[in-house]
Parts: structure tokens; C-alpha cells; sequence
């Protein structure tokens, strides 16, 4: 998939999803759109087990497009929003680990972009941050929820309320980020740790990561419960049978999976 400022890259079992808007990858209405495709794309090839969030070397996502928003009245917005919010989930719902490469800023929209993920890279000199406060608003594409769910409601607020840049130090110390990584090889990073997964057990994976996304949105009861019925799942797969078989014959971590 090649938008005009979105392309999906497949190399080795790892899709890279690519921001590419000069200069400062600035997230409007289109290039979500495109963001929203890639994922899509990404979420149903089978050549695609991981996939990588990046913005290029100097930016991840500088933020929302601020002059597009300008010119649209509360009546666009009430229409638009959905829409933007839905283009974001595409990315968080991809059923394979996504890891965000957060380079230069990760600000606004960026930042939720890079909440998307399941985990975070960061380089030692990115910034992150959620400033729409600073400009009369609030985050709309997912800010509110996931970053208050990611570091705990009282940080998120902090950020949001005063709407301070975060330096890589301090987004790690607060969970922001999982890595920071220096010398400029974050994007290398981020795709060593997606390539570990070329020749995973898919559907395990999968049900993992939809395990634990379903199981916050409840009490522990419904997500011991959901758990429980995907641990069952997996064993009326092909990959169950060669995991267990590996296991017995040569011990862990020697199977050769087939996705299925």
C-alpha cells in the first residue's frame, strides 16, 4: 500500500507503516486516512507478523494538522471526529505487535499515534506530549483513554492539564515509552524486536494481545474469562500441536511455527 503520504513497507515477516508529510509529518485528516489503510492492509497480509510505527529519522508526528482544523466549524468536527478516531483504532486493533519508533516530536495526534502501539521506542533526544490544551482543546484521537489507561489517570492528567513537553528520560520514567535508545538507531531498534516474530505461533499472538486489550476494558472476573476461553482456542490449532511436540522432543524455544 502507497498513499501519497503513507506507504506500508514489507520486508522479512515485519510491515513497516511510514509517515512521510514534510516537513514535520503533520497529521491531517488524509494522512490518517492513509494510516488507517496501511493498518488495515497490515492487519490482513499474511506476509506481515509485526509491524513498525515510524515517522523517519528527524520526526515521528509533530501533531494534528493545526491549519486544516482552523477552517472547520463545531458542525465538521462533530462530522469529522469519529471518523479520525476510527482511523486510529484500525492501527491499535492490528492483531500482530506494533511497536511505535517515536524519533524528533510525538506531539498531539503523534503522540496518539504512537499510543496506538503495543509498545514504544524512543530515541534519546525525542519529545513527547499531549499540548492541545495549550491551544483551547483537548486530545480527540485517543489521548484522554489511552494514555491515562498507559501511566495511570493522575500523570495523564498532569500532561494534558499543562500540556509540557516530555523529554525520553522522563516518558520512560513515566511509562510512556518501554526504550530509549541512543545513537540514532531506534528504527533499528523497533524492527530487530518486530523481526523476533517473523516465526511466531500468529494465532497465539493474536488472541494474546486481544486477551489483554479486551480484558482492561472490565472486572478481573470477565478477563480471567476471556482468557480462559482463548487459552482453549489455541489448542484446536496446528501451531498448539507443534509447540508442544518441539517442546518434548528438543525443549523450549525450537519450534518452527506455521501460522496456522
Amino acid at each position: 500500500m502507497t498513499g501519497e503520504f503513507v506507504r506500508l513497507e514489507v520486508a522479512d515477516g515485519v510491515g513497516t507503516i511510514r509517515v512521510d508529510r514534510p516537513k514535520m509529518n503533520a497529521l491531517s485528516i488524509q494522512v490518517q486516512q492513509e494510516i488507517g489503510a496501511a493498518a488495515t492492509e497490515a492487519s490482513g497480509r499474511d506476509d506481515v507478523k509485526a509491524v513498525v510505527l515510524y515517522g523517519g529519522e528527524r520526526t515521528f508526528a509533530a501533531g494534528a494538522d493545526v491549519k486544516e482544523m482552523a477552517g472547520m466549524s463545531h458542525a465538521d468536527m462533530v462530522a469529522a471526529s469519529a471518523g479520525l478516531q476510527a482511523e486510529m483504532r484500525k492501527v491499535a486493533r492490528i492483531p500482530k505487535p506494533v511497536v511505535a519508533a517515536v524519533t524528533g516530536y510525538a506531539l498531539g495526534g503523534g503522540c496518539e499515534l504512537a499510543l496506538t502501539a503495543d509498545v514504544r521506542f524512543a530515541a534519546d533526544d525525542a519529545t513527547l506530549g499531549q499540548p492541545e490544551s495549550l491551544l483551547g482543546l483537548i486530545p480527540g484521537m485517543g489521548g484522554t483513554q489511552r494514555l491515562s489507561r498507559l501511566i495511570g489517570p493522575s500523570r495523564a492528567k498532569d500532561l494534558i492539564f499543562t500540556g509540557r513537553f516530555v523529554k525520553a528520560d522522563e516518558a520512560l520514567a513515566l511509562g510512556m515509552v518501554d526504550r530509549v535508545v541512543s545513537g540514532g538507531g531506534v528504527y533499528d531498534e523497533a524492527l530487530a524486536w518486530a523481526a523476533q516474530f517473523a516465526g511466531a505461533a500468529t494465532v497465539a499472538l493474536r488472541l494474546a494481545k486481544q486477551t489483554i486489550d479486551d480484558g482492561l476494558d472490565g472486572d478481573l472476573d470477565r478477563g480471567l474469562d476471556l482468557e480462559a476461553k482463548a487459552f482453549a482456542a489455541l489448542f484446536d490449532t496446528e501451531d498448539r500441536t507443534t509447540g508442544i511436540e518441539s517442546f518434548l522432543e528438543n525443549g523450549p524455544g525450537k519450534a518452527t511455527f506455521s501460522g496456522r
